[in-house]
């Protein structure tokens, strides 16, 4: 690649070539300048300059190539960092070429890094979604590079283009969607956007620069936009969305479609000139002085932008035309590196071709293939041989002027070819087609073919060819040879309804891939050149070994042969799925043709020959494989793109996919290229994405010319350099005679416009459309003679009488129909709306975001009032809802207004009560029925005597409690006496505060700018108060600017109310005036009118009417913009006509027809005869006249009042609405202050904030240790107590022991001594689990009580006595109870001990919290100072701020000799009235001082009287407590405590058991007559049983007499009848013997059930079961 120094004043370049390179980068001083290599292992090469020479040489620094270089701000150091895949961050020590530090960038695209000018250990490194801060840090193994990666938090991830260090570190970068972020300590301190959330730029910002206090961003836009620093420096959010919204300084548009990529400043003294490169292919010099002498942005060169598409060389001379898709033709003087001329189009251009000289003598023409698929013909002159008019403008060396366009194609044009006689014109397109014109003074269509894949090159047959034939190059592999197109008459093409040529002997090749088998088949070559080699050398050595050895060189030979080793299998033949691009191709010979192949195919050049023509061959179905190839060194991974070939076919010049050239020689008539072996090879485009795009030579070989995709374009002079010394300089060519006259053609913008196939298609379609709707005119025709015929029979139908008539349904030929016509009808119309939902759920969506974003936060929109006779007029505010402060108003809880929520809750509770209510009230007639049934039930005796005791009992025990708690509060009341009395050094809190009040608002205070100024606790702010204070101010305008507009709503429906009776009025007065004779008519007055801007919502109001007439309007829109495509979509070729004759519109037939309609319905009036009047006519019409005039004069005038009332109450609230502005106006200058503030405010916060914690935290420490040692002494008062009680319990235990003993005890020393005697006793274990710790105690042994000490013992210490066995006579229980006592008293000394003990790690820790406390109270004192210091700066820096107060005149009341001064900064606004206050207070104070005087001395003599009182107090107290004592004694006998007597009660547990005893008693008596009732139950069932039996009894009874005489009968019968039956029958046996044990179980039956009676009788008698009787003996009664 080519590096190029342009001097911009002296428009002179000076280039020098180097391998490919990225970043470039100056010396601070300007005397080096750096280059950043790419490919791999790169190096950093640092030039000299001017003189150009490497300096130094950085190696070693990333794998492929570098991202950014940076030198640091003395130009010492050097920062690079590595792009992908290593990304290494180094810094060099550049001049020792060594690196200083290495690390790892980031894991993805770094763009750039960036030393901090202000301090050269900080460095700035962005890319890819991120942000990182990096710092040298010193470390104990040495200097490291620290990166803190930046954390984007809500804030989107976004890339990072520009950013810029600030000097307090901070750093400001830009984003994707074109705001600005400031970071600091790694995070987003605020997002800035301009008003109304809009961005900083639309698209994101590449560059940011700090100059001279402002900071300039410059943004793909196209737009540079200067922002005040401090603005930027300062800026913190001010709520939870982080943004801010700041407004530029100044702006510059450098132009339309500019995308800026960076800029720099030029080294020019007084002037701010700088230099901009724009990403469109220009470079700019900006003027940023933005004065009234800036000059406009002047562009000083101009490129294409993104690849060249096309390439073409003049036939003629040294001129080369390019095109891109940047919508650009350029026009270049190759031979003297001049830009000539430019042409812009629409889109972007993709193919090009200069026009042969066969069809354009002189070499003027250019043809352009368009990405829209339009093809251009452009003719290129001299305008300086044009005719010169005077005052013409300075003309350019060379312009272009558009010869003819039209379209062939819908796609883009890829190739363009012109046939070896300039007879046909070729081109080629992406949507696989192929068109021929016939190229005569205009391009004529002659017909397209279509081709199996997308075009991607055209080329004809040269002329040594015999035919001329057309090769195609399709890009999915298949090649296509075409012959020479028939040229058919304009007549016999007029009929064709398509261009499409299907006649036509088309040959195909499908390219197959042979690459694995051409692979295979050189692999087998040169194992058959090895193998050959190596059987060579094997008979050399064996002949060798013979001749040394002999015999045994034969077998050593042999056995050397065993050991070959095996070989390698062959490639394997591999055929892609996916047919791999063809690249470029060209004629060897007729039917036959090199192409260069890409993807796997790649590295070959294959020859092959087209199969003869088969007409019955499918073409998708054809595998062709070529028959020749040409394997090209190093190109498997870099193909052949583009070939060209000099004049004489003797240099082979190759543009290749990595940019560089390649040049073979080649011998002449040699199309099977058998010579390709040597090469030059040269690399200049970039190896990246610079793929060569074109490559041609002049028209003399002298040159080669190069495109690449990386938008550069190089030339070569071929021949050496010594035959070029003289310079060489284009012809640009002569006008034609007459251009300048020549209309310019129209030109095809609309990419959406019809090509030349599309355009007779749509014509043949709409002359059938057209044949089509002439017919569908006659059945029209004819359906309306049938309508009228039918209309007819109907009017026909109803002149018949009406028994006669048909029905209207009898008409009907079949009711399905109908019913079918309505059933699709419906269809219809749901299909229409299921067609349209999404549309109109679209517009919906639409209109629903329209109004949330505009409409939604207004709460009024600006109605504006006029008066109805002036010109005076009111406008209402446009409100928005409240500002984000003013929800931090705070409201309180005895003001605030319950919400909807809480109503509704209240509510919902009130009801859930009252349904409670309701049903309780259902409920309780049930209820008090069942209470009053137990109420009005009579008490027994026993419940009445429960009751009774209850009562008693509980009356007894109230009458206790309420002495008892009278008692308690009389020593409550007592208590707090006590606790009320004042001590010696008492003063009332309200007199201190009083005193600190004074002693704050006494004295000499200092102002708010003085620096000793000390803030009052309650004066201090922070930003959060400053939110609410905006917040009540902003809620404050927000509610007055309400009521305001309030007022105009309610003036501007006054107004409508006043036009609406004024119609009212106007109409009755012209009925009045109808009546009254035009001379006495009074000029009505005019109906005051609803003006659009007094009633706004109306315009968001539609009914059908409006929708259908917006309907109409698109409808006529649409029709335009149709006629306006037909118009102009002809092409070149057609123009459909538009106009139709004799067309009338709806609306003048129907204006016709009601025109005709009117004047035959005209009538004739009829004339009456005239009658004069009577006299009494004449009378009531006269009165009626003077009635009317009154009412007619009374209408006006309350017309006139109404007017005059409205203009009168509109002028009122206008003064009104004009006070209320200066108050907001006064009110938005307070915001200002009160923004400020907060600003400043939060920039201290957090500062503040840590202040303040740390002053929290030492208070709650102090407070803390201040409880501990609180705690502490109250323990160590507690353990006195302790060893108080012990002691005393000791004392106690030895009066005890010494009271049973007695007085004259012998044994009284000897247990004294068994009590007092010291034993060691085993330690108890500890509760916590130490076992292991069990030793013997001492203590009590070692240390004597306080009682022992105070008492001498009896005998000598060296008496030994035995204190385990009890003396003789000694009583055991006296003894025992020694042992005893002596067991406790050594617990209490062991407690006592402990305790001591105790209350010394006591001391020991209220000594250290007391020397903490101390500690902290100095370190709190100090946070207290240093957050007063805080205070004290933030309140400075608050005095800084201005403030506007405006002020009248008289206001002003400092004048130096009677005038204003100049300078006012040394004046104090006060307030009035806060003056005359001051003043008032003197008084004030002069007369509280006199009066704290008096007061001072009547309180000195309250005090004496009161000293008196106490005493004569104190004596009558001690006569009244002897007098009480006296009463008691001769009462009682002693004195008692009247409190006890007085709490005295009833023995509650006594009273409770005698309750319960009664309870019980009345339980048993219940249970009692229970059982009574069971018994009598039992008894009654037993007597009904019995009454049964007898029953039964006296029925057997009466059986068995019937029996009898039954038997008796018989017996008669039997003696009758003869004495052979006298003695009794066996079956009356038997009966009687049944009916004597039947009697004698009943007998027992009753026997049994008078035992069950009389037991019954008796309590607690045994019920036994009733006897059953045996199973066996039970008597059937069936059998009776």
């Amino acid at each position: 690649m080519m590096i190029i120094l342009w001097n911009i004043w002296k428009e002179v370049q000076v280039h020098f070539k180097m391998t490919m390179w990225k970043p470039l980068e100056v010396h601070p001083d300007k005397t080096y300048f750096t280059v950043a290599e790419k490919g791999v292992f790169p190096k950093i090469i640092i030039y000299e300059y001017p003189s150009l020479r490497p300096y130094r040489i950085l190696r070693d620094g990333t794998e492929l190539a570098y991202a950014y270089v940076d030198f640091n701000y003395d130009g010492t150091l050097l920062a690079s960092v590595g792009s992908n895949p290593d990304h290494t961050l180094i810094i060099w020590n550049w001049k020792e070429e060594q690196p200083i530090l290495k690390t790892k960038a980031f894991s993805q695209e770094v763009f750039k890094v960036t030393f901090n000018p202000e301090d050269d250990e900080q460095l700035t490194t962005a890319g890819s979604g991120h942000i990182k801060f990096w710092e040298i840090a010193l470390t104990f193994t040495g200097l490291k590079l620290q990166g803190s990666l930046g954390r984007f938090g809500k804030t989107a991830t976004t890339d990072i283009e520009g950013y810029m260090e600030l000097p307090d570190g901070k750093v400001l970068s830009g984003s994707e969607w074109g705001n600005m972020l400031l970071w600091e300590g790694g995070l987003i301190k605020v997002e800035l956007c301009r008003a109304a959330r809009k961005s900083c730029h639309q698209g994101p910002i590449n560059q940011i620069v700090l100059d001279e206090g402002e900071v300039i961003t410059i943004g793909a836009d196209g737009c540079i936009r200067i922002w005040d620093f401090e603005t930027v420096d300062t800026a913190d959010s001010i709520d939870e969305t982080g943004l801010l919204e700041i407004e530029p300084i100044n702006e510059l548009q450098v132009g339309k479609n500019v995308k800026l990529f960076s800029m720099i400043k030029m080294n020019e003294i007084g002037s701010n000139f700088w230099l901009a490169q724009d990403a469109s292919g220009a470079i700019w010099k900006l003027d940023l002085s933005f004065s009234n002498i800036t000059q406009d942005p002047d562009c000083l060169f101009s490129f294409h932008s993104g690849a060249i598409e096309a390439l073409a060389v003049s036939p003629l001379t040294y001129l080369m035309a390019t095109t891109a898709l940047d919508c650009s033709v350029r026009i270049y003087d190759f031979a003297s590196k001049t830009p000539l001329a430019q042409m812009k189009f629409k889109q972007g251009g993709t193919a090009l071709a200069w026009v042969p000289r066969l069809v354009s003598y002189n070499g003027a023409q250019i043809i352009v293939g368009f990405e829209d698929g339009v093809v251009r013909v452009l003719e290129l002159y001299d305008p300086k041989r044009l005719t010169v008019f005077a005052g013409r403008k300075k003309v350019s060396d060379a312009d272009i002027n558009l010869k003819q366009v039209f379209k062939p194609h819908t796609a883009r044009v890829t190739a363009l070819a012109y046939e070896r006689d300039g007879e046909i014109l070729a081109t080629g397109s992406e949507d696989q087609t192929v068109f021929f014109f016939e190229v005569e003074k205009d391009y004529k269509p002659i017909g397209y073919i279509t081709t199996p894949g997308p075009v991607c090159q055209l080329i004809w047959s040269p002329n040594s060819h015999p035919d001329s034939t057309l090769l195609i190059i399709c890009e999915n592999g298949y090649v296509l040879e075409t012959p020479y197109p028939t040229i058919k008459e304009e007549e016999e093409n007029r009929d064709v309804v398509s261009y499409e040529i299907k006649d036509m002997h088309i040959k195909c090749f499908h390219f197959s891939s042979v690459k694995s088998k051409t692979l295979r088949f050189i692999e087998i070559e040169k194992r058959k050149r090895l193998k050959e080699l190596k059987e060579k050398q094997k008979e050399e050595r064996r002949k060798q070994l013979a001749a040394e050895m002999g015999g045994n060189g034969e077998k050593e030979f042999h056995a050397e042969e065993e050991e070959v080793e095996a070989e390698e299998p062959l490639p394997e033949i591999f055929i892609p799925s996916t047919p791999c691009h063809i690249l470029c191709g060209f004629y060897s010979e007729p039917g036959k043709f090199w192409v260069s192949l890409g993807g796997y195919d790649a590295g070959f050049l294959y020859h092959c020959e087209f199969p003869p023509y088969d007409k019955n061959s499918a073409i998708t179905e054809m595998k062709n494989e070529p028959f020749d190839f040409r394997r090209l060194e190093d190109t498997e991974d870099n193909p052949i793109q583009a070939i060209t070939f000099s004049i004489h076919q003797d240099l082979m010049f190759c543009g290749m996919q990595d940019g560089a050239i390649r040049v073979y020689i080649l011998s002449q008539n040699n199309p099977s290229l058998m010579n390709m072996v040597d090469y030059w090879h040269f690399n200049i485009h970039d190896n990246n994405y610079g793929c060569v795009k074109g490559i041609s030579t002049s028209f003399d070989d002298r040159f080669l010319v190069t495109t690449g995709a990386d938008s550069n374009i190089f030339v070569f002079t071929i021949f050496s350099e010594f035959e070029l010394k003289k310079s060489i300089k284009a012809k640009v060519p002569s006008p034609r005679f007459g251009i300048e006259a020549e209309p310019i053609p129209e030109d095809i913008e609309d990419p959406k416009s019809y090509s030349i196939e599309n355009a007779r298609r749509k014509r043949e379609h709409d002359k059938l459309m057209k044949e089509v709707e002439e017919i569908k005119a006659g059945k029209r025709e004819k359906l309306k003679a049938l309508r009228n015929e039918f209309w007819k029979l109907l009017e026909m139908n109803q002149e018949l009488p009406k028994h006669m008539q048909f029905k209207r349904t009898d008409f009907d030929v079949d009711s399905k129909i109908r019913a079918e016509i309505a059933r699709k009808t419906a269809f219809k119309i749901h299909e229409v709306e299921k067609e349209l939902a999404w549309e109109k759920e679209k517009h919906e969506l639409s209109l629903m975001k329209l109004q949330n974003r505009f409409r939604e936060s207004l709460e009024n929109d600006i109605i504006v009032v006029r008066a109805i006779q002036s010109d005076h007029k009111i406008s209402s505010y446009r409100l928005v809802k409240p500002s984000k402060y003013s929800k931090f108003k705070r409201i309180s809880l005895t003001e605030r207004r319950a919400s909807k929520l809480e109503r509704s809750e209240k509510e919902g509770a009130g009801r859930k009560d009252s349904q409670k209510d309701t049903g309780g009230s259902i409920s309780v007639p049930e209820e008090s029925i069942i209470e009053k049934g137990k109420k009005f039930r009579p008490k027994t005796l026993s419940e009445i005597m429960v009751e009774n005791q209850i009562e008693k009992t509980r009356k007894l025990i109230l009458k206790a409690e309420r002495a008892q708690l009278k008692i308690q509060q009389r020593k409550k009341e007592w208590e707090e006496l006590y606790k009320s009395k004042p001590q010696d050094d008492f003063e009332d809190p309200r007199d201190v505060q009083a005193i600190k009040e004074a002693q704050l608002y006494m004295g000499d205070f200092n102002l708010k700018t003085a620096p000793d100024y000390k803030i009052p606790e309650h004066m201090r702010v922070n930003a959060a108060k400053k939110k609410e204070e905006l917040g009540h101010l902003d809620s404050m305008a927000h509610s007055k600017k309400k009521n305001m507009n309030k007022c105009i709503i309610s003036l501007r429906d006054l107004k409508v109310a006043v036009i609406e009776e004024i119609q009212c009025l106007v109409q009755e007065l012209k009925t009045i005036q109808a009546t009254l004779h035009i001379s006495k008519h009074i000029p009505i007055p005019e109906v005051p009118q609803i003006y659009p801007e007094e009633v706004p919502e109306k315009r968001f109001q539609y009914d059908e009417e409006i929708l259908l007439n917006f309907k109409r309007q698109q409808i006529q829109d649409e029709k335009s913009h149709q006629l306006e495509e037909s118009a102009g979509s002809g092409g070149g070729f057609l123009r459909l006509s538009s106009r139709k004759d004799g067309d009338l519109t709806r609306d003048s037939l129907s204006k016709s027809s009601k025109a005709s309609a009117s004047s035959a319905d005209t009538a004739k009036l009829s004339e009456f005869e005239k009658v004069d009047p009577i006299d009494v006519e004449l009378e009531i019409m006269k009165r009626d006249e003077i009635k009317h005039l009154y009412m007619q004069q009374y209408l006006t005038n309350r017309i006139k009042e109404l007017i005059v009332t409205f203009d009168a109450e509109l002028r009122l609230l206008r003064h009104q609405k004009l006070k209320l502005d200066t108050q907001m106006k006064l009110s938005d200058l307070h915001h200002v202050t009160l923004f400020q503030e907060m600003l400043l405010l939060k920039n201290f916060e957090k500062q503040e904030n840590i202040l303040q914690e740390r002053v929290n935290s030492l208070d709650k420490e102090e407070q803390d240790m201040q409880w501990k040692i609180n705690e502490t002494l109250k323990e160590m008062e507690e353990k006195k107590n302790e060893i108080a009680k012990f002691q005393d319990q000791e004392k106690a235990l030895y009066a005890g022991f010494q009271a049973a003993i007695g007085e004259n005890n012998k044994f009284a020393n000897f247990l004294m001594k068994v009590l007092k005697k010291r034993i060691k006793r085993v330690k108890k274990k500890e509760v916590e689990g130490d076992a292991d710790e069990d030793e013997d105690s001492d203590e009590s042994s070692e240390e004597e009580s306080s009682l022992e000490s105070g008492e001498d013992e009896s005998g000598s210490d060296d008496e030994v006595f035995d204190d385990s066995i009890c003396p003789t006579n000694c009583d055991v229980g006296l003894f025992e109870m020694a042992l005893q006592l002596r067991e406790k008293r050594l617990d209490i000394e062991e407690a006592l001990v402990e305790e001591k003990k105790s209350i010394d790690n006591l001391k020991k820790e209220h000594d250290a919290l007391s020397k903490k406390v101390k500690i902290v109270a100095t370190n709190l004192n100090a946070a207290e100072e240093a957050l007063e210091a805080y205070q004290r700066e933030k309140q400075q820096r608050l005095n800084e701020l201005m403030v506007v107060i405006p002020l009248k005149l008289h206001q002003i009341e400092h004048v130096v000799f009677g005038e204003i001064p100049s300078d006012l900064s040394g004046t104090l606004v006060f307030s009035n009235q806060s003056l005359s206050r001051l003043q008032e207070r003197i008084t004030q104070l002069h007369e509280e001082n006199a009066k704290q005087q008096k007061l001072n001395k009547e309180c000195r003599e309250r005090r004496k009287q009161l000293i008196r009182e106490k005493r004569e107090m104190a004596k009558t107290i001690s006569k009244m407590e002897e007098t009480v004592r006296q009463l008691m004694i001769s009462k009682f006998g002693r004195v008692i405590n009247l409190e006890a007597l007085q709490t005295l009660s009833v023995n509650t547990t006594l009273e409770e058991l005698k309750i319960r005893k009664i309870r019980k008693e009345l339980l048993n008596a219940k249970e009692m007559k229970m059982w009574e009732e069971k018994i009598a139950q039992v008894r009654w069932e037993l007597m009904m049983k019995t009454k049964e039996h007898t029953k039964k009894l006296h029925q057997m009874n009466d059986l068995c007499i019937e029996k009898k005489k039954l038997d008796s009968r018989l017996n008669t019968l039997q003696n009758q009848q003869g004495n052979a039956f006298q003695g009794p029958r066996k079956a009356d046996i038997v009966a009687k013997d049944k009916v004597a044990e039947l009697i004698q179980l009943q007998a027992e039956r009753i026997l049994a059930l008078k035992e069950e009676i009389a037991l019954l009788h008796k309590k607690g008698g045994l019920i036994l079961p009733p006897i059953q009787p045996p199973q066996e003996k039970e008597m059937n009664p069936m059998g009776l």
